[in-house]
């Protein structure tokens, strides 16, 4: 698999890019391109695949093999994809309606098994190719088509999701930010197992502005922690404020008194509790890696098995399965 490095116009596909006009989608993309060019890997051991929604048009734009699945869906197809050809480098884009509402439960599935994929959640607080109804990362109160009086669901919380199901790496980027998306896309490409990765994305249309208040520029450095391996948890405009982590609580402090961060800890209870700053105006909202564990990967187990199967019994025929022992006749 392994061959000279890719440019990004290798990747680029001849259809015509579609998303609205200042859509983050493009930046994510370019940030795909960048990263994936990097890898040294044959882009037509590239797969894509995706469900239903704006993100879902990522296979289209990617020149390189790709499934547009069905909704929520991607997940599944994805998993047979990588256990088929475990050689194949298989991404998935989804977005916090397709990947956590019709696709909740694939999601988590795909997660806890540890495929080796690489999902790229794109999260805008909101359905976009539908028209603007609240999905299931909306803040309570928010109005949309389908909640004019505001929804009174409590979100979910994307990076909670993955911990929750065992996720062995979890990271969050901003799709202002493609120097980050970029470093953080290689660190999922360079993982083990499964990496989920949220995306903060904007959708100017029909939620704009919605992560302004964490991630604009003018404020970017004191509303965000970017979490690092081995690094002080520190943030601010003059990176002299930081956070501690204290039994179950997190605590603001002085650069000097800061926590280093490990995510490779086995446990990730210190990563829920950073996921969760977002829930508490006054604290910073984490982007970075959140945790990134070793774990048996599923398909090396599963090919494991066939093969102990296939040396102890032969390969077999599928005419012989068919007309096993558990079929019978009908008159």
């Amino acid at each position: 698999m392994i061959q000279s490095k890719l440019t990004k116009k290798d990747l680029k596909s001849d259809q015509e890019v579609r998303w609205c006009p200042g859509c983050g989608d493009y930046a994510i993309l370019n940030a795909a391109y960048a990263a994936l060019a990097e890898l040294g890997i044959k882009k037509e051991n590239f797969v894509w695949v995706s469900g239903i929604g704006c993100s879902s048009r990522f296979p289209y734009y990617v020149d390189s093999y790709g499934f547009h699945t069905i909704h929520g869906r991607a997940p599944a197809f994805a998993t047979g994809i990588r256990t088929a050809n475990p050689e194949l480098s298989v991404w998935l884009a989804t977005g916090d309606g397709d990947g956590l509402s019709i696709g909740g439960n694939h999601m988590i599935h795909v997660l806890r098994r540890n495929v080796d994929v690489k999902i790229l959640l794109f999260n805008n607080e909101i359905y976009g190719l539908t028209k603007g109804q609240y999905s299931p990362t909306s803040p309570i109160g928010h109005r949309s088509k389908s909640t004019p009086f505001g929804s009174v669901d409590r979100p979910f919380n994307p990076l909670s999701v993955a911990l929750g199901a065992g996720a062995t790496f979890v990271a969050r980027t901003p799709d202002n930010d493609v120097k980050h998306m970029n470093q953080t896309i290689r660190q999922a490409a360079a993982h083990k197992g499964c990496a989920f990765v949220e995306v903060y994305q904007n959708c100017v249309i029909f939620n704009d502005g919605a992560f302004d208040e964490i991630y604009d520029k003018k404020v970017r450095k004191e509303r965000t922690i970017n979490l690092q391996a081995g690094q002080p948890m520190v943030y601010g405009t003059e990176m002299d404020k930081g956070l501690r982590l204290r039994e179950f609580h997190v605590e603001r402090v002085s650069a000097e008194d800061a926590d280093v961060w490990d995510p490779h800890l086995e446990s990730p209870a210190k990563a829920f509790l950073l996921a969760q700053l977002d829930q508490d105006p006054d604290m910073p909202n984490a982007i970075g890696l959140l945790r990134q564990v070793e774990a048996p990967v599923f398909e090396h187990d599963v090919r494991r098995q066939v093969d102990e199967a296939t040396e102890k019994k032969g390969r077999g025929k599928l005419a012989d399965l068919i007309y096993s022992s558990d079929t019978w006749e009908v008159d």
